[in-house]
């Protein structure tokens, strides 16, 4: 028996299947649209650092972000009430996954360029502050203008606790005092910052882009006079060493001070 029809609707009123078509005919077919993951602080923060390789510091908008997330930038402001508290975000993120991805061991080299150095203090004071500094940096270089993000940005939650407190503690019970080993860990750390941001605006983020500052050019410019000018190798190149360099000097220079060997 044919099924009957609500007389008052027109005969292919929409949703009703045209007459000899199939009965499933008169659905409409779902839309394989691809589903959308769950928009919290971390996804978002995720996203940012991903963006950010791309588009820099500069170009990290909020309205960018939401165009990536393919939402409403007003959606943003239900996590994040300005850029800076994005940036808060992201700092933590990056921060975490510097903690997270260290394991025990690895080769001399990698260990030198904060590759799977781990972050259990170990050692000498001396050697634990060149090790996580130089950990800092690897992290640091991973993104485009990653300092920058860093700088000035305050951890969200209490994720950083555990390793600043067994730092600090570590530090207090190689000698020195809670107020020095706030001091010296704060001054690597500000050291390693200011480093990679100079180091980053430096050098060229994109591999065709020529370098900020030629220095045979500069050279030439300072031919008057020759110090100035041989010292372009060492201030735009060789970052690896004068990095290495640079820390040593301030952990020489904590040693010396506090007389903690």
């Amino acid at each position: 028996m044919a099924e009957q029809r609500n007389p008052k609707e027109p005969e292919n009123a929409p949703g009703n299947a045209p007459k000899g078509a199939p009965k499933s005919a008169a659905k409409n077919e779902p839309k394989n649209e691809p589903k959308k993951a769950r928009l919290d602080k971390a996804y978002v923060a995720d996203t940012a650092l991903d963006l950010l390789n791309d588009v820099g510091l500069e170009g990290l908008t909020l309205r960018a972000i939401a165009k990536e997330l393919n939402v409403q930038a007003p959606a943003l402001y239900w996590h994040f009430k300005n850029k800076q508290a994005l940036l808060d975000e992201m700092a933590t993120v990056m921060f975490r996954r510097m903690t997270e991805s260290g394991t025990e061991g690895g080769t001399e080299a990698d260990k030198r360029a904060g590759k799977g150095a781990g972050y259990e203090p170990r050692g000498s004071w001396q050697e634990w502050l060149l090790l996580g500094n130089r950990q800092l940096r690897a992290t640091l270089l991973r993104y485009r203008d990653g300092a920058k993000v860093f700088s000035g940005s305050r951890f969200t939650g209490t994720d950083h606790g555990p390793q600043m407190e067994a730092n600090l503690r570590f530090l207090v019970d190689c000698g020195f005092t809670p107020d020095q080993a706030t001091w010296a860990s704060s001054t690597t750390y500000m050291y390693t910052l200011g480093f990679v941001t100079e180091e980053q605006g430096m050098r060229s983020q994109a591999p065709d882009a020529p370098p900020p500052v030629d220095v045979a050019e500069r050279a030439e410019l300072l031919a008057d006079y020759p110090m100035a000018a041989a010292a372009g190798e060492q201030l735009f190149a060789a970052y690896d060493e004068r990095f290495e360099e640079g820390l040593r000097l301030i952990v020489a220079g904590i040693e010396a001070r506090y007389g903690i060997r």
